[in-house]
C-alpha cells in the first residue's frame, strides 16, 4: 500500500470526516467575498451545501481559471498510458529524437515534464495569444536547472509534452486536443475549451480555459470517483508538493510543515522559490489537493471528506491558509 493510499484510508476512518458546519461554510464565503471573490461553490458527497456569486456574477457565468487548465492535460497522460500509448518514465527522446545527441536533454522522462523538474527554462513568452510556434520554442529552451532536483514552473515543459502526444497519435489520425476531449473532457460532461492555439495551431497547455463554478467542480467529483488516478499524483524530489497539476497538502500533518502561499511563492525567480515542507493549510486535512490558477482561482479536494469546493475570482487572490482555517480548524 502507497503512504498515500494509507492517509486516504486514515482520513476515511476518522471521527472528523463529516459534513462541513453552515457557520465555517458562511465564514469562509464572507472571507471569500472580501477578498475579491466572484463565486464560491462548495459540495459533499455530491451535494450542494453552499453556492453564491458576488459583484453581479451569474453561475452560468464562465471564468478564466488560468493554471487550472494545466490538469486536464496532464490528465491526457494518464489516459495516454494506459492505452498503451506511452509510459511516464520513458525518455522524451524516444519521440523527440531531435534531441537524442544531447546528453542531458535525452534522459529528461515524461514524468518530469509534467511535475516540472526536467530543468526546462519556463518561458513565459509563450503565454502570449497567437504565438507563432509554441513548439519550436519549446524545443528549444535552455536548461537552467538540474534535471530531477529543480522544480522550475513554465509553460515550456508542457509544450513540449504536447509535441511528444502529438507524435504519438499522428498514426491514429489524431491529435492532442481531440484527445483531450473524448478521454478527459467528455467524461466530465465538458466540451471544445479555450485553446489559445499559435500561428500552427498548437494549444497552450498551461493556462487558458474558461469554466464556470459548476462546470470546474465536475473535475474534482470525478477524481473522487477515481481514487487511483488522485494515488498516482506523485511529486518529485524537486517539489513535494506538486505534481501533475496538482498541489497538496501532505507536509500538514509534519511537525516541520510551513505554511506557503503558492501565488506569491511562484512570482520569485525559480532559484529563489523554497518548497522544503511546504503545505496549503496545517489546520486543512492532509489530503487535500488543489489546482491553483493565478489571481485566485482555486479547486480544492478532499477526499477523505468527499468534498470539492470551488472558488473564482478577479484579479484578486485569497489567502488560501486563513481561508481552509475557516473551514476545517477545530474550535
Amino acid at each position: 500500500m502507497t503512504p498515500f493510499l494509507a492517509l486516504l484510508l486514515f482520513f476515511k476512518a476518522s471521527p472528523d470526516a463529516g459534513t462541513l458546519p453552515a457557520e465555517r461554510i458562511q465564514a469562509a464565503a464572507a472571507f471569500s467575498a472580501a477578498h475579491g471573490g466572484h463565486a464560491l461553490l462548495i459540495k459533499q458527497n455530491g451535494r450542494i451545501l453552499h453556492e453564491s456569486y458576488t459583484n453581479g456574477h451569474a453561475k452560468r457565468e464562465p471564468h478564466r481559471i488560468y493554471s487550472g487548465t494545466k490538469a486536464f492535460w496532464c490528465l491526457t497522460a494518464f489516459a495516454a498510458e494506459k492505452d498503451g500509448l506511452l509510459k511516464l518514465d520513458e525518455p522524451v527522446s524516444d519521440m523527440i529524437t531531435e534531441w537524442q545527441d544531447d546528453k542531458r536533454r535525452r534522459k529528461i522522462t515524461l514524468r518530469q515534464l509534467l511535475d516540472f523538474s526536467s530543468g526546462m527554462e519556463p518561458l513565459f513568452g509563450l503565454h502570449e495569444n497567437e504565438y507563432k510556434d509554441r513548439t519550436a520554442s519549446a524545443l528549444k529552451a535552455s536548461l537552467v536547472g538540474t534535471t530531477g532536483k529543480s522544480f522550475i514552473y513554465g509553460p515550456a515543459a508542457m509544450q513540449v509534452y504536447h509535441e511528444v502526444l502529438a507524435r504519438k497519435l499522428r498514426e491514429k489520425k489524431q491529435t492532442p486536443t481531440s484527445y483531450l476531449e473524448r478521454k478527459v473532457l467528455s467524461p466530465l460532461g465538458l466540451g471544445s475549451q479555450r485553446y489559445l492555439p499559435d500561428s500552427k495551431g498548437v494549444p497552450l497547455l498551461a493556462a487558458g480555459f474558461m469554466q464556470t463554478a459548476r462546470q470546474w467542480s465536475e473535475l474534482g467529483s470525478w477524481l473522487l470517483k477515481h481514487e487511483d488516478i488522485i494515488a498516482s499524483l506523485k511529486t518529485s524530489d524537486a517539489n513535494h508538493a506538486y505534481g501533475f497539476g496538482f498541489w497538496n497538502n501532505h507536509a500538514a500533518e509534519g511537525k516541520s510543515a510551513r505554511e506557503v502561499d503558492v501565488e506569491d511563492m511562484l512570482d520569485k525567480k525559480w532559484h529563489q522559490q523554497s518548497w522544503r515542507n511546504a503545505c496549503l493549510c496545517r489546520s486543512a486535512p492532509a489530503d487535500l489537493i488543489a489546482c491553483i490558477g493565478s489571481y485566485g482561482q482555486r479547486l480544492y479536494i478532499v477526499p477523505s471528506m468527499k468534498l470539492v469546493i470551488v472558488r473564482l475570482a478577479q484579479d484578486k487572490k485569497p489567502d488560501d491558509a486563513q481561508m481552509l482555517r475557516l473551514l476545517f480548524a477545530k474550535p
